[in-house]
């Protein structure tokens, strides 16, 4: 039996976090290549310090000869990120920071499994759902989110200007009868303009859209507030601390609610399952539980480098299932194809759709119009009732 009453904490960092501004760059130039060639393969990587930013990896065209055209755009797409971020610190300007690119051609003996449809490499990939939010995500990464969400929101729009780019947050929730129902604890670092700024006034700037984005109720005089709990916090992004690609992949999930297969998503084309199954295992999991099958459902999805089938799928309903694990992983077979083609045709991953995922978790947003996070539908709650 579950437990039922429990403390859980997660944490979230801001767009402008070191790692979270190379998680962006990558994924920027990860579009740019799918923009023109919708069946582009890339593995960015980049590496973020004081002053500097290094792009390396590997990209695969039709016409390889193509790849140095692209190669000017590369300092741009990196630019315009950080631009956007709202980074013009002394030494590290968006228009003064030397950007060097190291991205080359694909090795051909990884497009050889891939161009046969395989999967880009082997590896498990997990999703996960649970019916405490709206989104029917774990509640405590969920929450981490929005708060640094809004309060980027209010940063860019001039609201709060004395706030700057990085920021952390984490969430202590309390669970009763296996529910959240409290927080008893919020921490919240962001960097500043002054170092006359006490943790007082941050806290009197931070405190009021915390309130806003968490549920009323679990607020109490209980709960412990830590605003800037080490005090000034001014030198901040990649000038405090180096930021490298794939570096915060609990953040980007579920916050430690749930198994992690090991493989970061951003910088990586569809190919890679390290991305598109993780995303395929999510929407599966969020559909098990939109259908009423489960309050609760991790799936494990496997693969082999150059193979096409998965190995194998697990399913995991954590005691709250109205069906069988096994009836639900023959059902799951027969509702989607999930050979790296099947979920990349799927679910449209074949679009410049993945910058915007490099802040704020890759799952419990809204799907876009265009095509973005389409693994957050749910359309699939009739097939699974109807396969089972």
């Amino acid at each position: 039996m579950p437990r039922q009453n429990f403390l859980f904490t997660s944490e979230s960092v801001s767009e402008g976090h070191p790692d979270k501004i190379c998680d962006r760059i990558s994924d920027a130039i990860l579009d740019a290549f799918l923009t023109e060639e919708p069946n582009a393969r890339v593995a960015c990587e980049t590496m973020a310090t004081s002053g500097m930013v290094v792009v390396g990896g590997e990209v695969g065209l039709s016409n390889q000869e193509r790849l140095k055209d692209y190669m000017g755009r590369i300092s741009q797409i990196a630019r315009d990120c950080i631009k956007d971020i709202g980074y013009e610190q002394e030494q590290f300007h968006w228009n003064t920071l030397h950007v060097l690119n190291f991205l080359h051609e694909q090795s051909a003996h990884i497009a050889q499994g891939v161009d046969r449809d395989g999967a880009g490499d082997q590896g498990i990939m997990f999703g996960y759902a649970v019916n405490e939010t709206p989104e029917l995500m774990p509640a405590p990464i969920q929450y981490s989110h929005a708060i640094l969400r809004r309060l980027a929101e209010a940063r860019k729009a001039g609201d709060a200007p004395s706030l700057r780019p990085d920021a952390k947050s984490q969430l202590s929730v309390r669970y009763e009868d296996g529910k959240p129902v409290e927080v008893t604890s919020i921490v919240l670092s962001t960097q500043h303009e002054s170092i006359d700024q006490t943790s007082d006034d941050i806290r009197s700037i931070v405190e009021p859209y915390i309130r806003e984005v968490l549920p009323k109720s679990w607020i109490t005089p209980n709960t412990e507030w830590h605003v800037n709990p080490t005090g000034s916090f001014v030198i901040g992004g990649p000038d405090g601390d180096a930021g490298l690609t794939g570096r915060k992949i609990i953040v980007d999930t579920y916050g430690g609610a749930a198994p992690h297969g090991g493989g970061a998503f951003s910088g990586k084309d569809p190919t890679k399952v390290d991305r598109s199954a993780a995303y395929a295992a999510r929407y599966l999991a969020k559909n098990i539980v939109a259908a009423g099958l489960a309050e609760r459902c991790t799936l494990q999805i496997s693969y082999a480098i150059g193979v096409a089938k998965p190995l194998s799928i697990y399913a995991d309903l954590h005691g709250t299932g109205q069906v069988s694990e096994e009836e639900l992983e023959r059902a799951i077979g027969k509702v989607m194809d999930l050979t790296p083609r099947g979920i990349r045709e799927h679910l449209g991953l074949n679009k410049p759709i993945y910058e915007r995922t490099a802040a704020y978790g890759h799952f419990g947003r809204a799907p876009d119009d265009d095509g973005g996070f389409s693994w957050e539908k749910t359309d699939l709650v009739d097939a699974l009732k109807s396969a089972i």
